[in-house]
């Protein structure tokens, strides 16, 4: 079977992937799992929260995201991000300024978090054409005091923060920019490139957990928010109804995805956050979230019956929500 750009499908996960893990160990309490960020490993009366994650489809900042992509996993534990490990590939033909830029981007959003950046590996590699960074991040918490994604709850409602295809909108508006001048606004395109600024939900998840109620969160990177949701679903073992019309889609998101043909929803979307919220809850957790000047939005709600995943269209139509599949970023970037 050949793949597709982006991540593996989950069932090649599970067949292959989650079958050859090396040893079991006492000290890892979660492990590799469909829909999860990271791991939770446990040392003594603390909780290490580890996440590893690549950025290989964006160029202008790619140092800045490495660090904010990864710290964002770590984050929807509810845990505050602290240390990360980079492994800097670069493109054969590179030269010194490639490092010149790459790292302090990375020291920048490192600060900025407060994180210490710990160790890594750089090397020039034969065959890239194009830097990846892999990065992985830890936090840590007192034992127990996290969430993941897998802890929703029938009823529970499903809050969004900020808006679809952030990520993906900054990278299209920086990589493909040549190509966009021909058809959209100087003042879109510069628009679309400041939503690199919002990427981060360190702050969304953090306000979100030490308000209380949250059962679980997640960050929709690769497959969008659409993405996001069926594997906060999956990994839940509960069904989903969501409501297009209420998933705020900023209009130079819109814009773009329409003169590349495609789909906000599935766009990828680091910079929003899914939090499944006890009812009782959801206003306290909206209210918090919105003095810390972030949009939040109840979206849609989670439902007893895994079979049970629906997005409702905006012409009020149901139909079944779609399975993570190659993030629409993919097929954007490799249009001619």
């Amino acid at each position: 079977m050949k793949l597709s750009y982006g991540k593996i499908p989950v069932d090649l996960l599970r067949a292959v992937v989650f079958k050859n893990l090396g040893i079991e160990r006492p000290e890892v309490v979660l492990g590799p799992s469909a829909g999860i960020d990271g791991a939770v490993i446990e040392v003594g009366n603390r909780s290490l929260i580890v996440s590893m994650d690549p950025i290989t489809g964006a160029l202008e900042r790619i140092g800045w995201l490495a660090v904010n992509v990864n710290a964002n996993d770590i984050a929807t534990f509810g845990v505050e991000p602290a240390f990360l490990l980079s492994c800097i590939l670069l493109p054969e033909g590179a030269d010194q300024t490639i490092i010149e830029t790459i790292c302090p981007q990375m020291n920048e959003a490192a600060k900025e978090l407060g994180m210490a950046i710990v160790g890594g590996h750089c090397e020039v590699t034969p065959g890239l054409t194009n830097p990846i960074i892999v990065g992985c991040a830890v936090g840590i918490t007192e034992k127990g005091n996290y969430v993941t994604a897998s802890g929703a709850k029938p009823g529970d409602k499903l809050v969004l923060t900020k808006s679809a295809g952030i990520e993906g909108t900054a990278i299209l508006a920086s990589d493909k920019e040549k190509e966009l001048k021909k058809a959209t606004s100087a003042n879109t395109l510069m628009s679309a490139k400041k939503l690199f600024n919002q990427v981060s939900v360190v702050k969304d998840a953090i306000t979100a957990f030490k308000t209380g109620g949250v059962d679980a969160m997640h960050d929709p990177t690769e497959g969008g928010v659409a993405g996001g949701i069926y594997e906060m679903a999956e990994a839940s073992n509960l069904g989903v109804e969501i409501f297009e019309e209420k998933i705020p889609v900023r209009p130079e998101t819109a814009e773009i995805c329409r003169y590349f043909k495609i789909d906000p929803l599935q766009l990828v979307s680091s910079g929003t956050l899914l939090i499944a919220v006890k009812p009782k809850n959801a206003d306290k957790v909206m209210e918090n979230l919105r003095k810390a000047r972030i949009q939040a939005t109840v979206v849609g709600e989670f439902l007893e019956e895994p079979q049970n995943r629906t997005l409702v269209a905006k012409n009020g139509k149901p139909r079944a929500l779609p399975e993570p599949a190659s993030d629409q970023l993919w097929l954007a970037l490799t249009k001619r």
